[in-house]
This record gives C-alpha cells, structure tokens and sequence, in this order.
C-alpha cells in the first residue's frame, strides 16, 4: 500500500480527516465524542498542537489544525492511538479502529483558510442532519460565531482575523460567509489539492518542493514525493496527447497549458518544445485559462488530467 507524504515543519497548517474502518461508525454516542475532544485538548496542552476548526460525524472526523513544533505526526498517535484504546476498552472490541493512515494535507493557509473552515463546518448540513450548522453540536461553529463559549484548547482567533479585526464583526462575516453556501451545492476545496498532498496556490507549491522535495529521491511507496518533482514538457504534452487522440489541437494547448502551471520550466523551455516564443507561451496559457472559467465540461477534463499526470508519472 503507498504511503502518504508527510511533510512536517514548525508553523505547518493541515486538514486532518480519518475514517472508521470500513466505514464503521468511530463515535457511537455522545460520551465518545466528549471523550475524543479530551484528547484534541490533551494534543493542545502536552504536544503543542493548534486547533482551528473541527467536526465529528459518525464515522469519520475533520480537523483544520496546525502544529508550532513541526509534529504532526506524535499529534496524530497521541489522538487516534488514546482514542482507539478508549473506544475498544469502552465497547469490548479488539483491532483497528481506524481505515488506515489518517489522511493530511498540508495547506497554504492563508489562501484556504475560510474554504476548508467553511466545508469542515458545513459537513451537518450536507450529511441532512441539520438544517443549520449551529444547530449541530459537535463542531466548533457555534463556538467560531459567538453563539457558545470557546473551549480553551480551540483557537478561534487566526480563523476570525481572515474576516476582520474587530471579535463582533470578524463572527457576523464569517457566519454570513458559510451560510451564504447552505442549500447552494458547495462544492469542495479539498477537490483542488495538488498530488493528494497539497492545497494552495502554484507558488506555495513551489516553494514547498524547493525546501523540503528538492533533494527527495522517487520512491513507488510515497508516490506523491514523485508526483511533487518537476514534470517535464515534453511528459506532460505525451500525456495528454495519449488522452485527447481525436483532438491534437486541443491537446496542444491543455499541455501548453499545464506546462506552464505545474511543470516548473522556464518560459523558454516550454517555448522550445512548443515551437512557440516565451511570450507566446503565456498568452496562449492564459487564453486557456479564461476558457476554462466558462467551460465547465472543459474544465472537469483538464483537472481530471492534471491529476492523472501526477499518478502516471509516479508509474512510469
């Protein structure tokens, strides 16, 4: 089974999700959830962790959280590895609790911060178990609008401060900003993360391989270490073309396109494999992309494919 890329470093934000086994429920009854959020507050106090936004549903959890100290990884046995011996103890049972690894995806916070919050919160609404997201209890909206006191171990402040400077005003937008999307087919931002791995814009991306990938090795067991390397023109435009056979005009310019977002080559180069001028290179990457901004079939393809490129480059 491949193994999730893990990349830890003081002041790293992430969302934080893991499932039941097959699917099972992890939290029975009230007194389990009570009891897991003893253990967020013991991650908070004992291993410095910072709790941003959460949700407990029945078999599956969400947690928009950072780590000062770089350790994410103690974080996350400290509170599976208590929970599950809890939870076995409680309900007489043996074995994994949990569906494999807890899945972490490392975020440009700044740039998702609202969008991840606002889906974490929204989980109630769209599972129609609640008509409102303050109507639920097991997540921290109540807590991040005002309408209940903030358990000490939750950080509130570095969500609300996206929203405004003043407490009052900061909860009044950010309540207005997740039920403007109530009813309104929400779609999620966790549909953008680059290689299963990372969510953010191109620079933080790049910057994010620069300092921990550059000197990282492919390795079959972490295919997203190989999916994160730089991706070459000329693998790219294959690629595509191998998808898009009856449509080479098309191609060409979805892999001109890709290139030129995630492949990490100068202008230049991805020019010289084009047979285009650099400056050609950008504007025919920018008339893709404000085609892509009103054909949505169009851009479900494209994303599709920039996310077959990742998993195809990590087998080849």
């Amino acid at each position: 089974m491949a193994r999730p890329l893990r990349i830890e470093y003081p002041g790293a934000y992430y969302h934080v999700t893991a499932r039941g086994n097959e699917r099972r429920a992890i939290f029975r009854d009230d007194r389990d959830r009570e009891r897991f959020l003893t253990y967020l507050e013991t991650a908070v106090v004992r291993y410095n962790a910072a709790i941003h936004a959460y949700c407990l549903m029945d078999n599956h959890y969400h947690l928009l959280m950072s780590t000062p100290s770089g350790n994410l990884s103690q974080i996350m046995r400290h509170i599976n590895g208590a929970y599950t011996v809890y939870f076995n103890k409680r309900h007489d049972r043996i074995g994994h609790l949990f569906q494999g690894r807890y899945k972490a995806i490392l975020v440009d916070a700044d740039e998702y911060a609202g969008e991840l919050s606002r889906y974490i919160h929204l989980n109630p609404v769209r599972a129609k178990i609640a008509d409102r997201p303050e109507d639920y209890r097991w997540t921290s909206y109540a807590a991040c609008i005002g309408r209940k006191t903030a358990p000490r171990w939750l950080t509130t402040d570095w969500l609300l401060r996206h929203f405004g400077r003043k407490p009052s005003d900061a909860r009044k937008t950010y309540r207005g900003f997740v039920e403007a999307k109530i009813g309104g087919g929400e779609g999620s931002p966790l549909d953008e993360t680059f290689a299963s791995s990372i969510l953010g814009r191109p620079e933080f991306i790049d910057e994010i391989r620069e300092k921990f990938l550059s000197g990282a090795k492919k390795n079959r067991s972490v295919p997203a270490v190989a999916a994160l390397k730089k991706i070459s023109p000329g693998e790219i435009a294959g690629q595509v073309r191998a998808v898009f056979v009856e449509e080479p005009a098309l191609a060409k310019k979805i892999a001109l396109y890709l290139s030129h977002r995630y492949s990490g080559a100068t202008l230049m180069e991805i020019g010289r494999h084009f047979g285009i001028g650099d400056s050609a290179v950008s504007q025919a990457s920018r008339r893709m992309e404000m085609l892509l901004a009103v054909d949505r079939k169009l851009r479900r393809r494209v994303e599709k494919m920039r996310r077959s490129l990742a998993l195809s480059y990590v087998e080849t």
